[in-house]
């Protein structure tokens, strides 16, 4: 046998078709996949292609101006300008690039680098807010998007983002880019009012994507009107589709541009000139007393002034306040860790979201309702003793044997002889307890509860108001059923007593407080406080002028009982009487002009007053969380609010004004003075813009 003979005969045939076989497979295999790529999920990978290949652009949208009600700018933007590397245009010599580094970073303030990079340092990059040097955030930007400019420094001065700009032949890929940053020219005048924007909240970032916005770049309103009218003023954001390479480099635009649309520019109905000036007189008349009583006692208030016959607000003061600009870029957390600690709360709006026993000035509510009612006729007089209190029956139940328990007059020699407006120039305790609870054969049936509370409602507590402020509180408007379930207790005898003090279960905000007079001054009107004077278009054209809501005029819609929106319980549908408001005037009015001895509760704090006003004090018992930390509440001499409600002038209302000081002991000494000085500014004021138009 030759060797041609043994080769082909140890030759195995089956090693050529496990070859063949596996050949077959591998090509069968890619066949089949070639066959699921371009045809079975053709269209999926055409479409993440095209992914890769097209991106969107979103153009932020300038945000609307906010002015006064005289054209001052509460709300603008302004240019911000950051120094910028694009990786991509750098150099391509490391040298160069270095070179470019050590000039610029004595310049901005970043040193040239910082070291070795780590995950954890990559993970928390962010731009504008790193301490990273040059080199590793051009590292990290050139690793994830190297067509893309990314901040070295934020918010640099002018002067030195012109000189980034005079070097861009010498400094390739390093440029200046021009970021719109929100500025509040009266900053911590008018923050409770304006408020402040931040990032988008996570929470809310799938609503704001619906609407074109942008996490982690466009920022949104977080506080006062920045954060209610966030829809007029936020504008829409523009849109461009554009095609890339594979570095992210733009090569053209493949559909028409889509411009940004400016938001709307908001005129409000606030006078900066009246909010600095009530402003100051809180500052000024709270660290008088402080300094008075050798210690601070008195650190928080409210005071705000509204046009009863249009609602519009003119100035709103919470006090203490915040900086606002300091959230301007981004929100410093050493910064908003102090405010939110802070146990005065300079964050919160204490004149809508503070809900206090407001005291005397709830009386208002309870005496619309005896005199409507009839409880007893205007000139009837009722006994406050001479040891200024009453002995009354404490009951739970009707069929309760009850118990003796004392009510007192804030005067503790009594008053007298009391009519019903003398019972309001005085604010006689005693005429309230009678005429709310009944006394004896004097009051047979007193008002009530139940209808204590609906004209308390008809006066606008128990509600909120609608003004266009976040967080707005809608106090408490107590009753039977509303004890049952929350205190578990029937209601007693003493509980309408004491609620017709505004004290007891009763709580208002201050602007709750200030629209209840508001009411009364515009004889019985109730239009909603606003803060909006005009929507402007970002030209300054109006497109929403004003126009003063009315809520309810108490003399002409039926009052409604809160558990029977279409009756009384008698079936008979309530307004209140002309004649009642225009008393209850006259008594307001006795409050400041009654001098004789008993004299009003205000009139020494307003007598000489050129303007003729009307007004009501309050003086409010509480112990409260914070009371009882600094343990204040001591039986018979709990700590007190001071409030005092006052407009002017008082036969053509333009102007009322509420002052609310929060541990201010006594409403007229204290809150009255504000008051009056906020009222005569506005007066003021006025005379000096007639003398200016008439030149």
């Amino acid at each position: 046998m030759n060797e041609n003979q043994r080769v082909h005969t140890n030759f195995e045939g089956w090693r050529l078709t496990l070859v063949i076989a596996i050949a077959a497979i591998v090509f069968l295999y890619y066949v089949v996949n070639l066959f699921n790529i371009q045809i079975i999920r053709g269209d999926e990978f055409i479409a993440r292609a095209e992914e890769n290949r097209i991106t969107e652009l979103n153009i932020p949208a300038q945000r609307g101006v906010i002015y006064d009600r005289n054209g001052f700018v509460l709300a603008r933007n302004v240019a911000s300008f950051n120094v910028v590397i694009t990786p991509a245009l750098l150099p391509a010599d490391e040298g160069a690039i270095q070179n470019i580094y050590r000039e610029l970073s004595p310049l901005v303030g970043v040193p040239v680098s910082t070291g070795e990079l780590d995950d954890e340092s990559v993970r928390l990059f962010k731009p504008c807010d790193t301490d990273l040097g040059i080199s590793q955030i051009v590292f990290i930007q050139d690793t994830n998007a190297p067509y893309d400019g990314v901040p070295i420094v934020c918010d640099v001065d002018q002067k030195i983002a012109m000189h980034v700009r005079e070097k861009a032949n010498d400094w390739p890929g390093v440029s200046v880019e021009v970021e719109s940053v929100r500025d509040y020219p009266t900053g911590e005048l008018t923050a409770e009012v304006i408020g402040f924007l931040g990032p988008i909240p996570a929470s809310l970032e799938e609503e704001f994507r619906a609407q074109g916005f942008i996490p982690n770049r466009d920022k949104v309103g977080y506080a006062g009107v920045e954060f209610s009218l966030q829809e007029l003023l936020g504008g829409n954001n523009g849109l461009r589709v554009v095609e890339v390479d594979v570095a992210g480099k733009e090569l053209r635009d493949l559909e028409p541009p889509v411009d940004p649309v400016a938001g709307n520019n908001l005129e409000l109905t606030i006078d900066t000139r009246l909010q600095s000036l009530a402003k100051n007189v809180v500052k000024k008349e709270l660290a008088g007393w402080n300094a008075y009583l050798g210690e601070e006692q008195m650190s928080v208030a409210v005071a705000i002034a509204m046009n009863p016959k249009t609602g519009e607000i003119l100035s709103l003061v919470s006090y203490p306040s915040y900086e606002n600009n300091r959230m301007a870029r981004v929100i410093p957390s050493y910064y908003y860790e102090q405010l939110t600690r802070d146990q005065k709360r300079p964050l919160f709006n204490h004149a809508i979201s503070a809900e206090h026993p407001p005291g005397s000035v709830y009386k208002m509510g309870p005496w619309i309702g005896v005199m409507n009612e009839g409880v007893v006729a205007p000139q009837k007089t009722l006994l406050c003793p001479e040891a200024g209190q009453i002995t009354i029956t404490q009951k739970f139940t009707p069929n309760d044997p009850g118990t003796p328990r004392e009510y007192v007059c804030w005067e503790d020699t009594g008053h007298g002889l009391v009519d019903a407006v003398h019972a309001l120039a005085y604010s006689c305790d005693v005429w309230f307890y009678k005429v709310s609870g009944g006394f004896k054969e004097e009051v047979p049936e007193g008002l009530g509860i139940w209808l204590m509370a609906d004209y308390s409602r008809a006066l606008g507590y128990g509600e909120i108001t609608g003004i266009e402020l976040p967080g707005e509180t809608n106090g408490l408007v107590p009753d039977p059923t509303w004890k049952r379930i929350n205190v578990g207790e029937n209601w007693s005898t003493g509980d309408t007593y004491i609620a017709s003090m505004g004290q007891g279960y009763v709580l208002s905000t201050p602007l709750q407080v200030l629209t209840s007079f508001a009411i009364l001054a515009n004889d019985g009107k109730y239009m909603r406080p606003t803060l909006v004077h005009q929507v402007l278009d970002s030209e300054n054209n109006v497109i929403e002028p004003f126009t003063p809501e009315l809520v309810w005029d108490i003399t002409k819609d039926p009052l409604i009982n809160v558990y029977d929106e279409d009756n009384f319980p008698t079936g008979e549908k309530k307004v209140v009487e002309p004649w009642v408001i225009e008393l209850a005037q006259e008594g307001m009015r006795m409050v400041v002009a009654k001098t004789d001895p008993p004299s009003g509760t205000a009139s020494k704090e307003f007598a000489g007053m050129s303007i003729p006003s009307a007004g009501k004090t309050g003086t409010a018992e509480y112990c409260d969380n914070v009371a009882q930390s600094k343990d204040l509440c001591k039986p018979g001499n709990w700590p007190a609010h001071a409030w005092y409600v006052g407009y002017a002038p008082y036969d053509d209302p333009e102007i009322v004004v509420l002052a609310f000081v929060y541990n201010g002991r006594e409403g007229s000494t204290v809150a009255g003075p504000i008051v009056r000085q906020v009222m005569e500014g506005y007066f003021e004021l006025k005379a000096i813009d007639t003398t200016t138009a008439g030149q």
